[in-house]
Formats: structure tokens, C-alpha cells, sequence
């Protein structure tokens, strides 16, 4: 008599379902890793090829967003929770498994969906990308995730601030530590100032729109968005911030280049340029580094409005494509050409303003770009420090004597900013001073001791953009 107990029949296999949402979450996140890509370059066409075939919603495309820069924001946290649910060092889980185990941790720790709906989405997901075996590693560490909230997380895995200050920051508000050291220096102060300036980074930034003068106008573009969907700008008086959600390419005026995308900080930079008083002709600009183009636009648009003629220069020939795409239907004469700034085709003394917002660590939008935060290295700083010397001291020889030059870096990081500007003044015997910024940046608080200009995310809503500008005197 066989008294063994009948074997249970095996389950049938079921195949894992498809979800869209996550799948293209996913492929956006091994984009950014393996291409070294930009999230907002490679998730809108994913996202347009979605709606095409009929798998997105408007709700749809908002939550692949968020689930995208949600893990790419908050990575060096997540990878902190990650690696202390792991038998294994972080290094040895295979990038596409954490990559699905990072979209699971910020499904769970910082979104309002339930634990259970984010567990399971996140195990389909793996069989889906990643097949049956790896899907059941996924499940157990996210199930170990789920034993605390975000903040009980940051409990365990953050040191606390009075043992390591900068490395307690770096965890909790998801920043590497060399960089957090580096806003702190520049921004100075306490705790509280460098907590909210990283916080603010965290933040999904507004998009804001710049009417280019004499071609439309804020209130037209208020028009066209609608009240309830559109507010006036903080600083700029041509800008326009948008709702979350809103579509600035449905726009008419953007569609025509009457209008674009620019953040407020970046349109402040161009409209102090402009508003320097020089002494003589005022008729030849240039822009010095101009792609993709939002700067030239503006200047070009502000120039035309006193006669003046822009040139606009970028090294690069398929950025420079995109400021010809940027200037097209300027009213004002314009030139755009593929030329190095450090080894210029113009002569010296021919321009009357100069503008050089120049290559940098890109340390100052990191809420546009998060990735950015993790993708840059210390070294990365003094990489650039030769190229913005050179086209600094190529922007001062471009510009007549009376002339203004605006030296431009969307970096906060103090070797990227004053210092680059002390160093070409002193060491390269330059005749040229300081002029103050602060009052052609009218309105705007918070503007620092001057002579140059500052913007902070949390102080002002804009990228961290920096701003000197200089008058030639010899």
C-alpha cells in the first residue's frame, strides 16, 4: 500500500502580463545606462510612439514620467535601500535587475501606490524583461522593502547628520557627496539653506515659456494655454510657467518659433546682457556658444527690436542646426554659423555685446536632468576649466573697448563660476571690470553681494544659473 500523499498537480504556466506603462519606464532606464542618454530626450519619442499605437492615455504618459524621474532622481537613496535587502554587493546585481528593482523601490517609496499593486507590477515586469528565475529575486527584495516607509528606510541607512553631515545629506536627499559638498560651498550657510536647495532639486521643475519679443506676446500665450492652466512669469517679463501636464508643443505661437521653452533663469541671463547700457554703436551681438539656441532666440529677438544684427556661433554643427531652427523667422538680421569660440573666425573689437554661456558640469539642472547627478565625476570640473578660460578670454577679444561681455554657465560649482572669472582678469591681463549685475535683474531677490549673480532653484524657481558681466576698458 503506497501511503505517500498525492503530488498536487503543477500549476499551468501563466505568461506574465504586459505592462505598457512599465515596459516603457524600463526601456527609458536602460537607455539613460547603456547610451548614456538623456531621459528627456529619450522618453518623449518613446512616449509619442506609444500614443500612436493606442497604448497610452494622458494618464498613462504621466505616470511612465514619474516613475522614470522619480528613479532617476532618487537613485543613490535607492540604491542605499537596495543594497542593504541584497545578499550581494550592489555592483554584482546585473544593471537591467536593478534597474527593475529601482522602479519597484519608487513605486513603493515615493508614489501613492499600494504595496501590493506595486510589488506585483514590478515582479510582471521582470518576467516580462527579465524572465521567470530573476522575477522571483525581485519579488523577495521588494517584499523586504516593503517592511518600512521611505523615511523608516532613511532611518537605517543614512548616518545620522551630527556623525557625517555631508554624507547624511547625500543619502537622505539623494545627491553624490562630492557634489553636495560643492553646492554647500557655494551656497553657503547652515543646514537649513543646502536642505532646501536639495530638496528643490528633487522637485519636478515647471516648464516655462518665453514670448520672444516682437513676435508674441505672454498675453497671448496666457490666452491660448487658459487661466486656470498658466501663470505669469516670476521674474521675466516674457515668461510663462505652465500646469503640470501642460503640452507647450500644442501651442501655435511655439510650433511657429514665436515662442519656446526657457527656463526663467535663462531668459534673465540673456534679458541683463541686454539691458547693460554701452557707450557708441550698439548694432553687432554675439553668442558665443549658442546651442541648442534658447539664448540666441531671445537675443535675437531683443536685438532686431534696436536694429541690431546677432551672430550666433556653436561648435558643434548639429547643435548649431537647432539655432537656425531656434532664430528661423527672427524679424532682425541673424547669422548662425558651426565655429569654436576658443579659435574664432571674427576679428577682435567687433561686437558690441558678447554672451558665452559656456560648457559646464551642468551641477545647476539637476531637476531637468537627474541623471546628470550621478553621471558626473569631481574630475569633470577641472575638465572644463581650460574651455571656459579660453572662450571667456576669446569672448573679452570679441568685444570693442566700452563693450559687455556675459559670462554664463549653468553650474553653481564655485571652480565653474567667479573663479574662472578672477582667474582671466588677473592671469591673462585683460583689461576689463566688473560690472553689477544685480540691478539688471531687476525685481529678483535674494541676488547675492554682487558683483555677479547667482540663481538657486529654491530661492528663485529657476535652474541654478550663474552670471558675470564685464566691460572691456582697454
Amino acid at each position: 500500500m503506497n501511503d505517500r500523499p498525492a503530488r498536487r498537480p503543477a500549476k499551468p504556466y501563466r505568461r506574465p502580463k504586459k505592462d505598457p506603462v512599465r515596459v516603457l519606464a524600463f526601456e527609458a532606464l536602460r537607455a539613460v545606462d547603456e547610451r548614456d542618454a538623456y531621459a528627456n530626450l529619450v522618453l518623449p519619442p518613446l512616449l509619442r510612439k506609444a500614443r500612436e499605437k493606442g497604448d497610452f492615455d494622458t494618464r498613462d504618459a504621466a505616470l511612465a514620467t514619474e516613475l522614470v524621474y522619480g528613479t532617476l532622481r532618487r537613485q543613490g537613496t535607492y540604491d542605499a535601500i537596495i543594497a542593504s535587502c541584497v545578499d550581494r554587493p550592489l555592483r554584482e546585481v546585473d544593471p537591467p535587475v536593478l534597474d527593475v528593482l529601482s522602479l519597484g523601490a519608487h513605486q513603493l517609496l515615493g508614489t501613492r501606490i499600494p504595496p501590493h499593486a506595486a510589488v506585483s507590477a514590478s515582479v510582471e515586469l521582470a518576467r516580462v524583461v527579465l524572465g521567470d528565475g530573476r522575477a522571483k529575486f525581485v519579488n523577495a527584495v521588494l517584499r523586504k522593502i516593503t517592511a518600512h516607509d521611505l523615511d523608516g528606510w532613511l532611518e537605517k541607512v543614512a548616518p545620522p547628520y551630527e556623525d557625517d553631515p555631508e554624507e547624511h545629506l547625500a543619502v537622505v536627499h539623494a545627491h553624490p557627496r562630492w557634489v553636495v559638498s560643492a553646492l554647500w560651498d557655494a551656497l553657503g550657510g547652515g543646514r537649513a539653506g543646502i536642505e532646501d536647495l536639495l530638496e528643490a532639486d528633487n522637485e519636478r521643475p515647471e516648464v516655462t515659456l518665453v514670448a520672444r519679443p516682437g513676435r508674441s506676446t505672454p498675453e497671448e500665450l496666457l490666452a491660448a494655454v487658459g487661466e486656470d492652466s498658466a501663470l505669469p512669469g516670476r521674474w521675466s517679463p516674457y515668461a510663462v510657467r505652465l500646469a503640470e501636464g501642460g503640452e507647450p508643443g500644442a501651442l501655435e505661437a511655439v510650433q511657429e518659433g514665436r515662442a519656446g521653452v526657457q527656463d526663467e533663469g535663462s531668459q534673465l541671463v540673456a534679458l541683463a546682457l541686454a539691458s547693460v547700457p554701452v557707450e557708441g554703436p550698439d548694432a553687432r551681438w554675439l553668442d558665443g556658444c549658442a546651442g541648442p539656441g534658447g539664448k540666441a532666440a531671445l537675443l535675437g529677438a531683443l536685438a532686431a527690436e534696436r536694429g541690431a544684427a546677432l551672430l550666433a556661433s556653436e561648435k558643434q554643427p548639429h547643435r548649431a542646426r537647432l539655432v537656425g531652427r531656434a532664430l528661423a523667422g527672427n524679424p532682425g538680421p541673424y547669422q548662425v554659423i558651426a565655429a569654436d569660440g576658443t579659435r574664432p573666425p571674427w576679428r577682435e573689437g567687433v561686437f558690441d555685446r558678447v554672451l558665452v554661456d559656456v560648457p559646464c558640469t551642468g551641477l545647476g539642472a539637476l531637476r531637468r536632468r537627474p541623471e546628470a547627478r550621478w553621471r558626473r565625476r569631481p574630475e569633470d570640473v577641472a575638465g572644463f576649466a581650460p574651455l571656459q578660460r579660453d572662450l571667456l578670454r576669446e569672448a573679452l577679444r570679441a568685444v570693442r573697448v566700452g563693450g559687455v561681455v556675459g559670462y554664463a554657465t549653468c553650474s553653481p560649482h564655485p571652480a565653474e563660476t567667479k573663479a574662472v572669472v578672477d582667474d582671466v582678469l588677473k592671469r591673462d591681463g585683460v583689461s576689463a571690470e566688473w560690472i553689477d549685475a544685480r540691478p539688471h535683474m531687476q525685481g529678483v531677490p535674494a541676488l547675492g553681494e554682487g558683483p555677479d549673480v547667482q540663481l538657486w532653484p529654491h530661492l528663485h524657481g529657476t535652474d541654478a544659473m550663474y552670471l558675470a558681466l564685464l566691460r572691456r576698458t582697454a
